[in-house]
C-alpha cells in the first residue's frame, strides 16, 4: 500500500483535481461527462464538506481526489450523498482509492450522512471492486440509460448504508 497523506481540498488544489479527473473522463469508463468544468461550477456541484485529496507522501503532489455531492435538495434527503472518486493513472493499484474511500465515508457519517451512492459503468471494474471492498453493495442496474461516444452504456447504483447515522 502506497504512504499517502489525505486532506481536505482546497481551491489552490483544483487545477491538479481538474488534471485527474480529465485523466479519468479520458478513459472512457469514468463518467458520462466529457469535459471537466471550471472551479465555480464544481464547487456548487458538491457538499462542502467530503472534499478530500491524497497527496504523495514524498512530494505532496495530489495523485487523488473523492469528493460527495448532495443525492437531491429536498431536505427528506439531506443524508444521502453521491461518491466521486478519482485516481491518478500513474498511482492506481496502489491502495490510495480504498484510503481516499474510507476518509470519505468516515467524514459523510460525521456530518449524518446515512446513505451513500456511487454509479458506476459495469467496464469499471476496479472502482467496482473497491466500492464493493468499503461496504458498497449493487443495488441496482440502469440499462441504456446514456450514450458515451454514441454508444448506450449501462450503470450500476451502489449503495452503503451507515451502520452508526441514521439508525
Amino acid at each position: 500500500m502506497m504512504e499517502a497523506w489525505i486532506t481536505s481540498m482546497q481551491p489552490e488544489d483544483w487545477e491538479a483535481v481538474r488534471a485527474i479527473y480529465i485523466q479519468g473522463l479520458a478513459s472512457g469508463n469514468a463518467s458520462f461527462e466529457t469535459t471537466a468544468p471550471d472551479w465555480i461550477e464544481w464547487d456548487s456541484r458538491h457538499l462542502k464538506y467530503g472534499r478530500l485529496v491524497a497527496r504523495w507522501i514524498p512530494t505532496g503532489q495530489v495523485v487523488g481526489w473523492a469528493a460527495l455531492s448532495p443525492y437531491s435538495h429536498r431536505p427528506v434527503y439531506a443524508g444521502v450523498a453521491e461518491v466521486s472518486i478519482y485516481i491518478s493513472p500513474d498511482y492506481q493499484g496502489r491502495g490510495l482509492g480504498k484510503q481516499l474511500l474510507l476518509r470519505l465515508i468516515e467524514e459523510a457519517e460525521n456530518e449524518g450522512v446515512w446513505t451513500l451512492q456511487a454509479v458506476l459503468f459495469p467496464e469499471n471494474t476496479a472502482s467496482l471492486a473497491l466500492h464493493q471492498a468499503c461496504g458498497f453493495r449493487q443495488v441496482g442496474r440502469r440499462e441504456r440509460i446514456g450514450k458515451s461516444g454514441g454508444i448506450w452504456r449501462d450503470v450500476l447504483l451502489l449503495e452503503r448504508r451507515s451502520a452508526r447515522v441514521g439508525r
